[in-house]
């Protein structure tokens, strides 16, 4: 197994720190996911609490699942328009009164803004993740990434392994940032030239170093960077950045 953060445990301290740690912990969670269904999936259905299962992934297979539903439905979308799609037609079927919570990549909030926006609760997380249905806490759909052809997915009804699963999404869903942050940013932090100074306050690069590489002057570029940190609410060139890699301006590092 691996260390497993606790949820509060996420929320104090510097955000790169914990940024870092989160990130290692779903890295290290989506090895066990992927281990786990390898391990099982030569052995019969009915044997363990993991049964393999088709990995293109369509609607019907995942309706009887989500319609089992009685109190939460917890999602985590990739870029794949096919898992999207069916995820949402699905959770268009809920009933009323099931909490239902989405957790989107950047990539996969440009397969459906519209749709995603009219869910209650979506939230965006840079970190490549697999796709996941979590429902009621005890049954759960895992996907690995490229889930498609020669893709692995499994459903997981063993107590351990789900509350494990749902551990990690509540870890994961208290570092993301709300979708109307990411769908509704101004022209201004989407332009060429704000990439450009972010780049640079990431990289650490001294404001007249900056400056001369922008070929501006150092008030103007100091003024630019005022600018982009009050419409990402950073206190903090830091964090400035940080913000920006979670919106989706900058690509996180590898």
């Amino acid at each position: 197994m691996f260390d497993l953060p606790g949820v509060g445990g996420l929320e104090g301290g510097a955000d790169g720190g914990h940024a870092a740690h989160l990130e290692q912990t779903l890295l290290q969670a989506r090895a066990l996911i992927e281990s786990t269904v390898s391990l099982h999936r030569r052995r019969p259905a009915a044997d363990g609490g993991v049964r393999r299962t088709d990995a293109a992934v369509t609607a019907e297979s995942l309706r009887p699942l989500v319609g089992r539903a009685r109190r939460s439905v917890s999602v985590a979308l990739t870029g794949s328009v096919v898992f999207v799609e069916a995820v949402l037609e699905c959770l268009a079927q809920v009933p009323h009164g099931v909490a239902v919570r989405v957790l989107c990549t950047p990539a996969a909030t440009e397969v459906a803004p519209a749709r995603l926006r009219g869910l209650p609760a979506v939230r965006v997380f840079r970190h490549a993740l697999c796709e996941i249905v979590v429902v009621d806490g005890s049954m759960a759909f895992v996907r690995s990434a490229g889930g498609g052809e020669g893709g692995r997915a499994a459903v997981v009804t063993d107590t351990a392994a789900v509350s494990a699963l749902e551990l990690l999404y509540a870890g994961a869903w208290s570092r993301g940032r709300g979708l109307v942050d990411r769908l509704e940013l101004s022209p201004r932090l989407r332009s060429d030239f704000t990439r450009r100074v972010l780049q640079r306050l990431r990289a650490g690069h001294t404001d007249a170093a900056a400056a001369r590489e922008l070929e501006v002057s150092l008030r103007t570029y100091r003024r630019h960077v005022a600018e982009i940190m009050r419409e990402l609410e950073a206190s903090s060139r830091f964090q400035a950045g940080v913000r920006a890699v979670e919106l989706g301006l900058l690509p996180q590092e590898r």
